[in-house]
């Protein structure tokens, strides 16, 4: 009679937490058309989930989820040349006012500086750091590693990740004409496992084994210290429209801030933002 009854609950919870998802899905039911989404690549693994639900619910709707940087995904809609522009920092007021931006910031996220797992640093302080990329200090010795040259890697200027890690890291500080650009954080976490020597930075969001995140001050990078503020390299997820959002857009980003959508993006490592 108990095992009966633990069953009939456990389905009861099933079809309880599927009708749940329906409900937030229910406004694309009959919706048809496309949505064209690009910008900043830490967005990226939250709205391919969110676009996945969406299609698989209704395969009458296409969305497309691509990257270039978060300058580029603020060009590119604002030029009306996609739906949605995606930037891992807040427009600027030129950019919003040239380009008649809408934004909704619906996540929170670090920026983390990284090495290779192989490497024994673990803590470096903001002074450090900016010698580091600025290419002042050059080999792993000078902070308790081994007698190896450093290799920066870096993010193009469209990048909103590398926007908040120049101003809040860095300090606005230089950096090294040596460094090697990298196109996303997760080319950025790809180069940086497989360089002994590495050292780059990624969002919060994208740290897992196949890095090691770096205590900036002696704050960890992780999602606690980030949510408290002690962590201080932090920064909004923005989606953009041009214009206020509507039809699909409007739809697509209400999915974002329902509970389905707090839901993804706590699970990729995001903490989510009130609207």
């Amino acid at each position: 009679m108990k095992k009966l009854f633990f069953i009939s609950l456990s389905i009861f919870l099933l079809v309880s937490i599927n009708c749940f998802a329906q409900n937030n899905l229910s406004p694309f039911k009959n919706e048809k058309g496309s949505l064209d989404i690009a910008g900043g690549t830490a967005h990226i693994p939250v709205l391919k989930e969110a676009a996945q639900n969406i299609m698989k619910f209704n395969p009458d709707i296409r969305i497309t989820i691509g990257g270039g940087g978060s300058g580029t995904g603020i060009k590119k809609v604002g030029e009306g040349l996609i739906d949605i522009g995606n930037s891992g920092r807040k427009p600027t007021e030129n950019e919003i006012e040239k380009y008649n931006l809408s934004m909704y910031k619906w996540a929170i996220d670090g920026v983390a500086v990284v090495i290779n797992t192989n490497n024994p640093v673990s803590d470096i302080d903001t002074e450090t750091l900016q010698k580091i990329f600025s290419g002042k200090i050059t080999n792993w010795k000078e902070l308790g590693g081994k007698d190896a040259s450093i290799n920066i890697y870096t993010r193009d200027e469209a990048s909103g990740t590398r926007d908040v890690f120049w101003k809040k890291a860095l300090l606005k500080g230089d950096i090294s004409q040596k460094a090697v650009f990298i196109s996303s954080n997760g080319a950025m976490k790809t180069a940086v496992s497989k360089d002994d020597n590495a050292i780059g930075y990624i969002s919060v969001g994208h740290l897992d084994d196949n890095v090691k995140g770096v205590s900036l001050n002696g704050t960890y990078p992780d999602l606690d210290n980030v949510k408290s503020g002690k962590y201080t390299v932090s920064r909004g997820l923005y989606s953009n429209t041009k214009g206020e959002a509507k039809g699909l857009a409007k739809k697509f980003i209400d999915y974002i801030y329902s509970e389905d959508g707090k839901k993804i993006i706590k699970s990729k490592g995001f903490i989510p933002a009130e609207r």
